[in-house]
């Protein structure tokens, strides 16, 4: 794998809610109008709803034409990564060039907390799938949980969020990420039940904490209970589960494998389980290349519950440097 595809395109990548994923990133790390507890990015360095072209669009779409020429064929592309992709101001020009390029559906996985402008909306309407997220079902809760940019409501983003749904002719589907003792409580539920049907998604997924999060207060739910919680949402709705991810094939000498081992625990905390997952590998090379790369210093491990996830050691430096 070369340095400069690994820049901003990455996989394809198992997605639990896309199944192959060809993850694209146009937004340095951790830039977002959102700090939320659960990340698995950890906190947010530069907390911002300035618009601009982080990332030079043109660079992006040649490192894409490389990577699917390379193959294989993702089911999808998806713009997310480390960052809020909305928050990149040519998001628009780029999904109307991935599409001239490609017949690959274009998710956009996204907060959602930017579309109540009017030109966020319209920069997304060429894509195919918008993913964006519901956490909380007040005010109180979402500035705990979320804790946004002080430009940003809950009322102005659960009302950008329900415009958005409604003129978007591509498919929406809701995340709604809970978390014990949070967002688990039979008042949020019922508020953000609420507020589902005011947004009128095509789908909700539910979603919990499965990888380390940023803050020790974000709990994951069990399986039971997210059953029950699911049963009081009406409509198409979803459990979004560590084993939905689908595999991918790739990495074939031990240099590009690690290569690629480690680009991708750098866009999210993985198990072996995933990494072997994600690239096409037995479980043992997976493990090897882990405890290699980790044995150099350049990943480390923490434990969640009983898994062990790993992610770069320089991501870790420079979080403990800013924060």
């Amino acid at each position: 794998m070369t340095e400069r595809r690994s820049r901003n395109v990455y996989g394809p990548v198992p997605s639990r809610r896309l199944g192959s994923s060809l993850g694209v990133d146009i937004i340095p790390f951790k830039y977002c109008s959102y700090d939320c507890v659960y990340c698995q990015l950890g906190r947010t360095t530069e907390k911002t709803i300035e618009r601009r072209e982080y990332v030079p669009v043109n660079d992006v779409l040649e490192e894409l034409k490389t990577s699917l020429k390379e193959g294989p064929e993702p089911a999808y592309i998806s713009l997310a990564g480390s960052g809020e992709p909305t928050l990149n101001s040519e998001i628009g020009s780029l999904i109307r060039s991935i599409k001239s390029v490609t017949d690959i559906p274009v998710a956009i996985l996204t907060n959602g907390s930017l579309l109540w402008m009017p030109e966020v909306r319209e920069s997304l309407m060429s894509a195919d799938l918008v993913l964006p997220s519901l956490d909380a079902g007040t005010g109180k809760v979402f500035r705990a949980v979320n804790r946004p940019h002080s430009g940003i409501s809950f009322g102005v983003m659960v009302e950008g969020l329900a415009r958005f749904a409604s003129d978007f002719a591509g498919s929406v589907w809701l995340e709604v990420m809970v978390m014990a003792g949070l967002t688990d409580t039979r008042e949020q539920i019922e508020s953000i039940v609420k507020s589902c049907q005011t947004i009128g998604p095509e789908r909700v997924q539910l979603n919990t904490v499965y990888r380390p999060p940023a803050e020790d207060c974000a709990r994951t739910v069990s399986l039971e209970a997210m059953t029950g919680i699911r049963n009081t949402f009406p409509g198409f709705v979803e459990i979004v589960s560590p084993s939905d991810a689908a595999g991918a094939p790739g990495a074939e000498s031990v240099r590009d494998r690690e290569g690629a081992v480690l680009s991708m625990i750098r866009r999210r905390p993985c198990t072996a389980a995933d990494v072997a997952a994600g690239l096409g590998l037995h479980i043992t090379d997976a493990v090897k290349s882990l405890d290699r790369l980790s044995k150099e210093g350049t990943a480390v491990s923490e434990r969640l519950e009983d898994r062990i996830y790993y992610r770069p050691a320089d991501q870790i430096e420079e979080q403990a440097w800013t924060s």
